[in-house]
């Protein structure tokens, strides 16, 4: 038998600091390892460190599985990355345990769920304008808040992105941007409005803050979690919704930001390329989910395509009163 513990253990300290992962993904595989070997403890009633590598096989990894889905309630593509992880390690397993490649390639057959498309989410002008009203300028906390907020909404930076950024991070001079790393370590210039970063720099100043400092501290003056930032938009979008009601019918969330900084992009015009270059994606693919989302742009294509002096229009429901008494 093969112990479990000294292959997670080399996966670790060998695979991931090989391929130079990122400290996000070295949290998220973490994690997943963790729920994994509780639940593993929890159907085998042995402790983790005394789990042999056979032990976690294709039927416990399904049962785990199904396990996020039906007892903590997470979504397909958190599930998904939960088995992307775990083909990783088995991955790994294989080239070191030759004598269980029956088991490990019944692991690494597992396939990933498939899942509905689902309709992006994002604020509208006057929903962005109700949320970033909100927060209490006249406090040190609020100023933070808006600013945080308003970034977000400009640059669609992704949630790790915007709490990992420093104050040496942002040029607020001529051209002024963010620098950030994303994912697969790729570094990219966001750029700022003039508004925008006078703001940034006002803040930096009034703080004495120092180049290596979190631009947007958390009250001990360290970063930010990404739980603290869904905690500001569960705090803030009640607020907002009573101004702006639309927002209550709203999931609103971290990314929920990022995607509306992409939905103004190209309602103002901008090209799919040049959003994905703006998001960090590695190619339009993952950008063309806005073009399905955006309305605006299939009236758009529709108008074009109508015949030479036929009007288009939406379409308006008639009249609920008069509609009741014809269907008497």
């Amino acid at each position: 038998m093969t112990s479990l513990a000294p292959i997670m253990q080399g996966y670790f300290t060998e695979r991931l600091t090989d391929r130079r992962a990122s400290e996000h993904t070295i949290a998220a595989y973490r994690d997943t390892f963790r729920l994994l070997l509780h639940y593993a403890q929890a159907q085998l009633s042995r402790p983790p460190a005394a789990l042999d590598l056979a032990d976690i096989d294709a039927d416990l990894i399904c049962g785990f599985l199904d396990h996020l889905e039906t007892d903590r309630n997470n979504g397909i593509t958190t599930r998904n990355a939960r088995l992307a992880a775990i083909h990783s390690l088995f991955g790994y397993a294989a080239l070191r345990c030759p004598e269980h490649a029956l088991l490990i390639q019944r692991v690494l057959a597992i396939p990933h769920k498939r899942r509905d498309s689902t309709d992006v989410c994002f604020l509208t002008r006057a929903e962005s304008d109700a949320l970033l009203a909100v927060p209490d300028q006249s406090t040190p906390l609020g100023r933070r808040d808006h600013l945080l907020l308003l970034v977000a909404l400009q640059t669609g930076l992704r949630v790790s992105e915007l709490t990992s950024l420093t104050c040496a991070d942002a040029e607020l001079g001529a051209g002024a941007h963010l620098r950030c790393t994303g994912k697969g370590r790729k570094q990219r210039a966001t750029p700022l409005t003039r508004p925008t970063a006078r703001l940034l720099q006002r803040w930096i100043t009034d703080r004495h803050a120092a180049p290596a400092d979190p631009l947007f501290p958390n009250r001990t003056g360290g970063r930010l979690s990404r739980d603290a930032v869904a905690d500001l938009l569960a705090k803030y979008v009640p607020v907002a919704a009573r101004t702006c009601t639309t927002l209550a019918s709203k999931n609103v969330t971290p990314h929920t930001l990022r995607h509306t900084a992409a939905m103004a992009l190209l309602h103002a015009g901008v090209d799919t390329s040049t959003i994905a270059l703006w998001l960090g994606h590695t190619s339009t693919k993952a950008t063309d989910i806005y073009l399905h989302a955006d309305l605006a742009t299939k009236e758009k294509a529709l108008a074009r395509t109508a015949p030479p002096g036929v009007g288009t229009r939406r379409y308006r429901p008639g009249d609920s009163l008069l509609a009741f008494l014809e269907n008497l």
